[in-house]
């Protein structure tokens, strides 16, 4: 997806016209940017908008990259409540990404107010705009509002897409008034800040319905006139319950005309009026009340070839109007008159080269929510396609994930263990392991050469072939000696067996990394808008300096296997020189080591965790660091106070924990908690492949 930019238009509120700003986008977009893809998080499947836009890109001459409709929605309204919230999310993400791989640019248009969930639907889109890492383009209809209540709504709506971390890359006042454009812009620019502003001035044509829009409204049937002027646009309505004079006294240009049936005095009267020359022009006739026209009058309009379509339909006068009054405007595929119009005005107020570039931030404050990071590392993983071995095969939860990691294309996979108690224990849980392979340690024939394996690295402690043939078939080990001889590329465990049991066999066999001198782990802290590197909150109980040192440097290098540019924090109680003692004396030495042995990496420390990561605290604490107030690998002193506040941030401000990550190993093994979710056997199966991609 690298290279790929994209812009999010989302409306504040109904009716905002943000089909007409999303057309006019398109057509600037479709000149300048490249191939060009729409995307829909959530819309129906046949929606109307979507149809509308890739029609209008087949007839901008890019119909040779023609997007197949079916991936411009990402899920229909239904599915966002069938399935959840966090479900659907997942789901939009994979959507869009999907896009984004085929196009240059990706317009993103937002749900049509149609009670996507609670509490807010502009909420829901700042959600879904900073998951796609998307910047917004935020659509405020000011047709109904003055230019005061427009700015306010404006500073509301910009406050609640930050509170969601979605990045805003301008603003749009839609439908004002003429005489408001002025005012509108002035008190606009004041609310928002340096955000890139455009005023709309209304455009009528664009809201009025067509004559087929009433006719869908009020299930009505077309019974006389041209079936191609249905598309003609009605500007104002008459109910003609009066006399004949004065229904022609209030006819307007373009309006539609509501006549009962059996009033045919006045269908002649105003059908005479369409045709002379003295009188406006009308959009059509609606015939209410359920009445037939009597078989004279229906040939009298026959006979005099009239084109102007006059609808029937079932309902009271009352009725009629008021679906009427109610039937908003729609710009379809055949509206030009409406598609010419959009365009012109977007192309006059907007400049949607420049909002694709606002969005843009500094590496250091882009916004990465779990749902992005967790997009991220399994693309990551797919491209390695490496071969995971999970040693635990009759785990029922090891066997979803499988399943999941296999249907995605994550990684290829084996099982250990017997494959009949394996296949009885998918069977009870309904798990396809269809392309799993699936080996058992007693029976395979491997065993003899891992048990000579084994034995030779092993000599030094008295192992002999003949106990080594039986240690082997321990799926903890003889899944750490696929890794080492080349059979496999990461092994994962831990779910039903301890941490000991997972990584004794990896030290004793696979061994430390060149240059490591201890092992240690890392948790990727997924918090709402960013991701941090937390080590060693798992393995190390009291690092020395050098350890900690250790620690540093391999977090560093995990950070940036994983796409993080890494700006490392050794954490103490004390900031700079402020303090002294033992604790702050070993992050001292330890961070000249890092200093030392990494010169490249940008370190700092001893210091607090507030000055590593607040901006604010850092200018008063440490003002000319480049990695005070942006730090994103943190090294705790030790594992009470790491392992304690991994746990803190996770449970108190809803953080994603992914780990813990085993690093300095030679080849990748990774240890699950016991408790662990599907949901975390998958992403540690993602993290041990892109390991093994690193390794290759």
């Amino acid at each position: 997806m690298a290279g790929v930019t994209s812009l999010y238009i989302s409306a504040t509120d109904a009716a905002s016209g943000k089909s007409a700003v999303a057309l006019g986008i398109l057509h600037q977009l479709a000149r300048r940017h490249g191939r060009i893809g729409v995307y829909r998080p959530v819309a129906e499947r046949d929606d109307e908008l979507v149809e509308l836009l890739l029609g209008q890109l087949t007839v901008l001459g890019m119909e040779e990259l023609a997007q197949d409709p079916a991936t411009a929605v990402g899920v229909t309204y239904d599915e966002v409540h069938n399935l959840g919230v966090e479900s659907a999310m997942t789901r939009i993400v994979e959507g869009f990404h999907t896009v984004a791989e085929q196009f240059d640019t990706v317009l993103v248009i937002g749900s049509d107010f149609a009670d996507v969930t609670a509490p807010s639907e502009f909420a829901f889109n700042s959600q879904v705009a900073a998951n796609l890492g998307t910047p917004m383009l935020l659509v405020i209809p000011g047709g109904e509002r003055g230019p005061t209540s427009t700015a306010t709504a404006a500073q509301l709506a910009l406050a609640a897409a930050r509170d969601h971390h979605a990045t805003v890359a301008g603003v749009v006042a839609n439908q004002v008034r003429p005489e408001k454009l002025a005012r509108t812009d002035e008190l606009l620019r004041a609310a928002v800040g340096d955000l890139t502003v455009s005023v709309v001035a209304d455009v009528p044509l664009l809201r009025a319905p067509t004559m087929q829009d009433y006719l869908e409204a009020t299930d009505g049937e077309l019974v006389h006139g041209d079936a191609d002027l249905l598309d003609r646009e009605c500007h104002g309505i008459v109910v003609a319950a009066m006399t004949l004079p004065n229904v022609l006294d209030r006819i307007t240009e373009g309006c539609v005309v509501i006549v009962p049936a059996d009033r045919e005095a006045i269908v002649i009267g105003t059908l005479l009026a369409h045709r002379a020359t003295t009188f406006p022009g009308l959009s059509g006739i609606i015939l209410n009340g359920g009445f037939e026209l009597s078989p004279q009058i229906s040939r009298l309009i026959d006979g005099v070839d009239l084109s102007l379509p006059m609808v029937a339909v079932d309902s009271s006068t009352m009725d009629t109007a008021s679906a009427l009054l109610h039937t908003a405007g729609r710009i379809t595929a055949t509206s030009q008159r409406k598609i010419e119009a959009a365009v012109a005005a977007i192309d006059e107020t907007i400049d949607a080269s420049g909002l694709l570039h606002i969005g843009d931030r500094p590496e250091r404050e882009r916004v990465v929510t779990p749902l992005m990071f967790e997009h991220d590392i399994v693309d990551a993983a797919r491209r390695t396609q490496a071969r995971i071995v999970l040693p635990e095969g009759t785990e029922p939860r090891v066997l979803e994930a499988a399943a999941i990691c296999h249907e995605r294309g994550i990684a290829r996979l084996t099982l250990l263990g017997d494959p009949d108690a394996v296949q009885a224990v998918a069977r009870d849980r309904n798990v396809d392991l269809t392309g799993i392979d699936i080996v058992d340690p007693i029976h395979s024939e491997w065993r003899i050469g891992f048990a000579e394996e084994y034995a030779r690295i092993r000599a030094h402690k008295g192992v002999t072939v003949e106990m080594a043939h039986d240690i082997v078939t321990d799926r903890s080990y003889f899944g750490t000696l696929m890794v080492h001889q080349g059979l496999a590329d990461g092994m994962v465990s831990g779910s039903v067996t301890t941490t000991a049991a997972t990584v004794r066999p990896a030290l004793e066999i696979v061994r430390t990394a060149p240059g490591v001198s201890v092992v240690s782990s890392v948790f990727f802290m997924c918090l709402a808008d960013r991701v941090l590197v937390y080590g060693d909150c798992a393995i190390n109980p009291d690092p020395t300096a050098a350890q900690l040192a250790d620690i540093a440097i391999s977090s560093a290098r995990t950070a940036a296997q994983f796409g993080i540019d890494p700006r490392v924090a050794m954490l103490s109680y004390s900031t700079g020189a402020s303090g002294t003692g033992a604790d702050v004396e070993k992050v001292r030495e330890a961070t000249d080591l890092v200093r030392e042995r990494a010169p490249e990496l940008l370190v700092e420390g001893p210091i607090q965790y507030d000055a590593a990561v607040d901006p604010a605290v850092a200018a008063t604490k440490l003002k000319d660091s480049p990695v005070a107030g942006a730090a994103n690998v943190l090294i705790f002193p030790d594992l009470n106070t790491g392992n304690n506040t991994y746990k803190a941030v996770q449970r108190s401000a809803s953080a994603v924990a992914i780990g813990p990550v085993l690093q300095g190993l030679g080849k990748p093994v990774n240890d699950l908690s016991r408790g662990a979710l599907v949901r975390d056997i998958v992403n540690t199966i993602v993290i041990t492949a892109i390991q093994a991609g690193g390794n290759r």
